[in-house]
């Protein structure tokens, strides 16, 4: 009866014509008959619980069964969130100005609420040349803005930042030169997660690297950015993606940049500072970080309490086939 609730779910919020422009690019892509693909497509939504979308992104014209079910869907990731992330603790992560206070000594950089007023906003500005400014309730890249100071009038820009609810200034990362060769124009932030177990241990799920399109300021997969998952030890091994595009790179299309191979300076201690922060807030064991790559180590960017599912088990990124599914498990029980 569940999985006849999720497949009418998905049918009503989804939509048709998306339905069959994946299947053409699953149909495209595979090789296989268009009629099989869309009854595969049905079984999978009643069998699993995934969309065409996961379809698409898991690999599943490509798998069997047995391995199908090694996949973390949508809803064992909502429920993974209600088993381990209390309500009550959401707005930390929710919101960013909450965040940035309970996790100021992993920000590792300056920044003001503009609600407490004029003069500590002027105060922050004195000696930046730029800094960023941000709804302390957006997400995916929304509501961020990069704000040059030169030439502007402090108390116009700081009436405009209220006016537009950019409540929080922060002061911009430097990124690392070596990040700077992926994109440098955007921040390219790694996302880690984590989980605390039932024992309360901290473990290391996955990481992913976000890359921006040189388009823009930020690396978000919403504002046309790229991802892929990153080895073990912080090295690009498959395609980098683009949802924008529907298409995998291994040459980074603006600047023609190398992505295999390219190793995140940091990373090991990228991880360690994630695995620390975790036990900050204890009510919330899954976690996904987001890190900038300075010169002088990692940083967070900002947290997320609903971390995705889908991307780093896209099918180009593992070689067995297999999704995420048994990693959670694993580290949940210890």
């Amino acid at each position: 009866m569940n999985k006849l609730r999720t497949f009418f779910r998905r049918v009503a919020s989804g939509s048709f014509k998306r339905f069959f422009r994946n299947l053409q690019t699953v149909h495209e892509e595979s090789g296989k008959n268009r009629i099989v693909l869309f009854c595969d497509m049905v079984w999978c939504m009643l069998a699993y619980g995934i969309g065409y979308l996961d379809y698409m992104t898991f690999g599943f014209a490509y798998i069997k069964k047995d391995k199908r079910r090694t996949f973390m869907t949508m809803d064992d990731n909502i429920a993974l969130v209600r088993r381990l992330n209390q309500r009550e603790a959401y707005d930390v992560f929710d919101n960013k100005l909450l965040f940035d206070r309970t996790f100021a000594a992993y920000l590792k950089r300056d920044f003001v609420d503009l609600n407490d007023g004029y003069e500590a906003f002027a105060a922050f500005c004195e000696g930046k040349s730029c800094f960023f400014g941000k709804c302390p309730d957006s997400f995916g890249g929304l509501g961020v803005e990069k704000i040059a100071l030169e030439g502007k009038d402090l108390p116009t820009l700081y009436a405009e930042l209220m006016e537009k609810k950019m409540f929080l200034a922060e002061e911009a990362i430097v990124q690392h030169p070596t990040m700077n060769k992926l994109c440098e124009r955007s921040v390219n932030t790694i996302r880690i997660v984590t989980i605390l177990s039932d024992s309360g241990k901290a473990h290391f799920i996955y990481a992913l690297v976000r890359i921006g399109s040189g388009k823009n300021d930020v690396d978000n997969v919403t504002s046309g950015g790229m991802y892929t998952l990153l080895s073990n030890d912080g090295v690009i091994t498959h395609p980098v993606f683009c949802d924008k595009t529907v298409s995998y790179y291994t040459e980074h299309p603006h600047n023609g940049q190398p992505l295999i191979g390219f190793e995140i300076p940091y990373f090991r201690e990228a991880v360690e500072l994630c695995l620390e922060a975790a036990k900050v807030e204890p009510r919330m064991r899954y976690v996904g970080w987001d890190v900038g790559i300075t010169p002088d180590g990692p940083v967070f960017v900002e947290g997320n309490n609903l971390p995705g599912y889908d991307m780093p088990q896209n099918h180009r990124f593992h070689d067995d086939g297999c999704g995420l599914k048994a990693v959670f498990e694993a580290a949940i029980n210890d």
